[in-house]
């Protein structure tokens, strides 16, 4: 995800402290209340493996968490808010299976190895639409046959990325139709049904009934905001 920065993407300027694009702790996206870490780490559902850890020079910090009732784990990196182009290009890169990557990480047992980036089988992009302000010369291909979830929280994200989700080969599971709050409280109701088994449309169910809980939109404007599929 890429934290939320009034410096330098197109976004209605937040309070200087939750639109710092290089201060994870207190960004919008990342460190606030409905920020992917703190919910994450609030969750009775999910139990916090590791944070801190800083992969590469555009990411601030890497949080691995664990789901209490299965054996998935969500990888997290907070991009700074400058580095929104690399954030996207990233996650469609993992999206078309490419940049594959292991990561270990400690459990009961001593380490596991887990495939994240383009070794995943759900990617997700948070934040600020960047295709909004800017276009990509080219977007990664699909690189293999694997089944590949994708999530875009991202305001109208159907619009600005279907052209390349669609040549990254993975399936939008969930993305928007219009402006939205991408707090992570629609991310872990997401996972939830994904991780259920649940269809794609009683995914999309959960996500609205969740996006309505929190923005207090109604659950038939949540319903034609988050969408599932082509």
């Amino acid at each position: 995800m890429a934290l939320a920065d009034n410096q330098s993407q197109g976004i209605v300027p937040v309070a200087a402290k939750l639109g710092n694009g290089e201060d994870p702790k207190h960004n919008l996206y990342w460190g606030s209340a409905y920020g992917v870490k703190t919910f994450f780490a609030r969750s009775t559902d999910w139990t916090r493996i590791s944070c801190g850890e800083k992969p590469k020079a555009e990411v601030l910090e890497r949080c691995v968490f664990k789901h209490r009732a299965s054996n998935v784990y969500l990888v997290a990196d907070a991009y700074r808010g400058r580095e929104i182009r690399q954030a996207i290009l990233d996650f469609l890169s993992s999206a078309a299976g490419d940049t594959a990557e292991i990561l270990s990480v400690p459990n009961a047992s001593g380490t596991v190895k887990l495939p994240i980036r383009g070794g995943a089988n759900l990617v997700a992009y948070i934040g600020h639409d960047g295709l909004m302000d800017f276009q990509l010369s080219q977007f990664p291909q699909k690189k293999n046959e694997l089944h590949r979830d994708a999530v875009v929280l991202a305001c109208a994200s159907k619009q600005f990325f279907a052209e390349p989700v669609r040549a990254s080969g993975a399936y939008p599971l969930l993305w928007t139709t219009g402006l939205m709050a991408p707090e992570a409280y629609t991310l872990k109701s997401t996972l939830d049904g994904w991780i259920a088994g649940e269809s794609n449309e009683q995914i999309r169910d959960r996500a609205a009934g969740a996006y309505d809980k929190y923005q207090k939109c109604g659950f038939r404007g949540a319903h034609r905001l988050l969408v599932s599929g082509w």
